[in-house]
């Protein structure tokens, strides 16, 4: 009885609740693209499950680097904004809603949400994968070829 509870412990996790956008028309279709074009693996990490079902988000790991399309633009982004690029991808750090230097170290969970892109992405990486913004090499990739660039980083 007791290698069947140790079994279960060290099972694969549930999967990941995710709170994402109602979202139609283009910004659906290119959400759907996007989330069917992530890679298996992020910052070394497994994809996981996603809930609710149709969800435009993927996930990765334990704690969980999620990744969600079709968020609302980012209160902190201002004309003046840091804007740092991976792979042809711009993207805008953020902790609690505030801006912050990619270049400084930052502790906790940070999130990154892409900048001049048709759609916006956002991609939270907890603090267990520091340097958190190597994630968005993993993804850029798969941003890059779904959305569309309307404004290059400046």
């Amino acid at each position: 009885m007791s290698a069947a509870v140790l079994a279960g412990c060290g099972g694969r996790p549930g999967p990941v609740h995710v709170a994402t956008p109602t979202v139609g028309g283009s910004v659906r279709a290119q959400c759907s693209q996007l989330v069917a074009a992530l890679p298996q693996q992020v910052a070394g990490q497994n994809r996981r499950d996603v809930t609710p079902a149709g969800a435009q988000a993927g996930a990765w790991g334990d704690p969980a680097v999620v990744l969600r399309c079709g968020v609302p633009r980012p209160a902190a982004l201002r004309p003046t904004s840091y804007c740092f690029e991976i792979d042809h991808v711009g993207w805008l750090a953020t902790q609690h809603g505030k801006a912050v230097s990619v270049t400084s170290p930052v502790q906790g969970t940070l999130d990154f949400t892409t900048i001049g892109r048709s759609v916006y992405v956002e991609v939270s990486v907890p603090e267990a994968y520091a340097p958190q913004a190597d994630a968005l090499a993993d993804v850029a990739e798969a941003v890059a070829k779904t959305t569309r660039l309307v404004e290059p980083c400046s």
